[in-house]
Order: structure tokens, then C-alpha cells, then sequence
């Protein structure tokens, strides 16, 4: 008989590894696999799912506007657009904004308004604009985006890559401001990086990076499409040092679990440099993604999502780093986004995730040696500790399969 996963196999480019198993259904936190198992969401599909699933005053909003108008392109003025912009620039504090749908998509669109505001008002001469990014960076897998990677897997065999992308080391500030020269048109960086495994830099980095880049008169674009919208425990990460980009990137929790939704916002100065024909998207700033975005903000300030990723996140950190058990060289993160680095002689985070997966528990590793866990907003207490106990539980069974094996284990317990 074949199955939803031979069809997948089968139709589907096998550009994702998934973990073995199907889900049909999903509630808050939870979610249920075609076999009515149930398992506790840790992932929030990477940020975009942070209001949880199926939020009840989303639902209605988006079937509320699909059922007047869904599309037009932005050919036409719609009704939803204006709204949902002016909330977005309120809580950013921004001064203008342009929708597309996905966050590679809105980076992409920052790299354009950084380049052209490179050449029409810092001076730099045609095509010879640079970015400086950050060594670990994650920002999308267009061909652009994997050109200035670091990691060899996202750029092998995609070649050639745009010019115009100088790296520096995460964390560095001084080595930022190094790199910076007269034709640096932007700084692009995580606030923190995601994909690099829940990466915090030192305090005072993004205050740093804000004044070398006044000092050489260069763009502090920040990627918060991951950490952007309560995720660390404020609206944005770039908040707990009280800095204020040029150029902000959003998406994923835009959406609100239930379509891409993605903008980049500026200020003035930079947003006024695009004109009708410089940019565009189809899709970008339709009718329904508009109005679910808009309630989506409006629902993390409702029901106070952001405080309560600032409380839960610090309870989650605290509950893991007290994990008692080998195996765990570090626990780190900021808000319910938390990256647990497993020593490699122990297990692969792999292991670790499918062994979590059999025990109700759905996360997914980063880097071979990161299990990340990034609840929904409206995950409670008593959830996260059944999920940490599950945690120590996988890590004590991998342990004691090792002693069965009487193989040479590092057993040691740092965080």
C-alpha cells in the first residue's frame, strides 16, 4: 500500500531530511501525527509558528478576509496593506516598510536598498558596493544569500556567486569595524544566529557594530526573521542593548503560523530610494497575508506573548542547565529560543531528536551537535517540564547504551 511518506519520496526533491513521522493536525503547542499520537511542539517550525497552532482569533481573521478578497497583486490599492504597515513600523520603530513573503525574499530586498542607498547617497562608485557579514551567518538559500555563507554545504555546487560580501567573525566587533571600508555600503547580521545553533554574541556587540558603522557611515541592517517578534523575550533582540538599526529584516512569526509573510523595514531616508519598477513581488502585501499579519501583531501585544517568552524562556534555560546527566556541553539562548550543544562522542543531536521524537517530543537538530528548542509562545510551565524530563530521559538512555557498549564516552556535564 503506499503511503504519504512513498509519494513524498517519491514526487518530492529530497532537499529536507524529516524526521519519521506525518502530522495531520495541530492545536497551541501540540501536534498530532496521521496515528492520533500526540507530541509537544519544541520547534514552532523555526519561529513561524511562535502565536502556536490554529490560534483561534488567526483562524477567523484569515477566513474573515479570504472570503472577501484574497488577492489582487499590488497592481491595485487594497484596504488590508496601509493597516497592517503603519502597526508594523509602530512596534519596529521604523519609518517605512516593504512586504514580500519569505524572509530570503526580504533579505534579498535589503541588500537592494543597501546597495542603492550605497551608490545615490553615500557616493560609492558603480558596482563596487560591499556588505560586511557575519562568519556562521544564516540568511536564506538564494543564490546570493548562499554566495556570502560560510558553510560549504549551502554553497556547493551553486556557483558563481555575487561579488560585493566581506565576512568578520560573529561576535567581533572590532574585527566588523576593520573590515569596514569606503565602499561598505551595510553591516548585515543576526542578533542572534539560529542556524549556527542558538548563538548568543558578548554583551555590547549590536552597540558596538552601531557605532562603528556611524563612525564610517555604513547601514546597521539586522536579520531578525528568527529572533524578531518575541522570541528572545523582547519585540526584538536588538532591544536588550537598546540599539536602533537602519535596516530591520522580519518574517516567519509574521505570518502567524499560517502564511508567509515577510518586510523590510528602514528608515525614511533608505526606504525612499526604491520607485515604482525598482522592486516588486506578486504575492508580496496581498490582502490576506496583510490581515493576518496585522492580527498577529495585534495578538502578541493582547495576550502578552512577548512577556511570556521573557518568563517561560528563563524558566526553560534554568530547567535545562540543571539537567543533571551526561552528554550536555552547553545550554544557551535568550527567550523560549535555547540551543542545547551535545558532546559529539556522546551522540549526534540527530539521535538525540529522533530518540526525543519517540517520546512525544519534536525538535530538530542544528550544525550535528545542537538540539534546539523554541516552544510556541503559548507552551505552559507544566509542558516544559514534561519536555525537559523527556530531555534528561533520552540522554540517560543514550548512556546507558554507551556503558552497555563499554564504549569510551566523554561524561561530563558543562553548561
Amino acid at each position: 500500500m503506499t503511503t504519504e511518506r512513498d509519494l513524498e519520496a517519491r514526487y518530492c526533491a529530497h532537499n529536507y531530511a524529516p524526521l519519521p513521522v506525518t502530522l495531520v493536525e495541530g492545536h497551541g503547542a501540540w501536534l498530532t501525527d496521521e496515528h492520533g499520537k500526540r507530541y509537544l511542539d519544541m520547534m514552532s517550525a523555526y519561529s513561524a509558528v511562535s502565536h502556536g497552532h490554529a490560534h483561534p482569533r488567526l483562524v477567523r481573521v484569515l477566513a474573515e478576509q479570504a472570503s472577501h478578497l484574497a488577492m489582487t497583486s499590488r497592481a491595485f490599492r487594497t484596504g488590508a496593506l496601509g493597516p497592517f504597515l503603519e502597526k508594523l513600523c509602530q512596534v519596529s520603530g521604523m519609518d517605512m516598510a516593504l512586504p514580500m513573503n519569505t524572509g530570503a525574499e526580504a533579505v534579498e530586498t535589503a541588500i537592494k536598498a543597501a546597495r542603492r542607498w550605497g551608490y545615490r547617497v553615500k557616493g560609492i562608485a558603480p558596482g563596487r558596493a560591499e556588505i560586511v557579514v557575519a562568519s556562521g551567518n544564516f540568511h536564506g538559500r538564494t543564490t546570493t544569500i548562499v554566495g556570502f555563507s560560510s558553510d560549504a554545504d549551502y554553497r556547493a555546487d551553486f556557483g558563481p556567486f555575487t561579488p560585493g560580501f566581506r565576512e568578520a567573525p560573529f561576535g567581533d566587533a572590532a574585527a566588523f569595524e576593520k573590515a569596514l571600508g569606503p565602499n561598505t555600503c551595510a553591516v548585515l547580521v543576526e542578533p542572534i544566529q539560529g542556524e549556527a545553533g542558538v548563538v548568543v554574541p558578548p554583551e555590547g556587540f549590536l552597540r558596538a557594530l552601531r557605532r562603528a558603522c556611524d563612525r564610517h557611515n555604513v547601514l546597521l541592517i539586522l536579520d531578525e526573521i528568527q529572533s524578531g517578534l518575541g522570541r528572545t523575550g523582547k519585540m526584538f533582540a536588538f532591544e536588550h542593548e537598546d540599539v536602533r538599526p537602519d535596516g530591520l529584516i522580519v518574517g516567519k512569526a509574521l505570518g502567524g503560523g499560517l502564511l508567509p509573510v515577510s518586510a523590510f523595514l528602514a528608515r525614511r531616508e533608505v526606504m525612499e530610494l526604491f520607485e515604482p519598477g525598482s522592486h516588486g513581488s506578486t504575492f508580496g502585501g496581498n490582502p490576506l497575508a496583510a490581515a493576518v499579519a496585522l492580527e498577529a501583531l495585534r495578538v502578541l501585544e493582547d495576550e502578552k506573548l512577548v512577556e511570556r517568552s521573557a518568563e517561560l524562556g528563563a524558566y526553560l534555560i534554568e530547567r535545562l542547565r540543571a539537567v543533571a546527566v551526561p552528554g550536555v556541553r552547553s545550554v544557551r539562548g535568550r527567550g523560549l529560543w535555547v540551543g542545547v550543544e551535545i558532546e559529539p562522542s556522546f551522540a549526534s543531536a540527530r539521535q538525540v531528536c529522533e530518540l526525543l521524537m519517540t517520546k512525544g517530543v519534536l525538535s530538530k537538530e542544528t550544525h550535528e551537535t545542537v538540539v534546539r528548542f523554541a516552544p510556541p509562545f503559548v507552551v505552559t510551565r507544566a509542558e516544559i517540564d514534561w519536555a525537559v524530563e523527556r530531555f534528561a530521559e533520552t540522554l540517560r538512555e543514550i548512556g546507558v547504551s554507551h556503558a552497555a557498549r563499554r564504549d569510551p564516552v566523554v561524561m561530563e556535564t558543562r553548561t
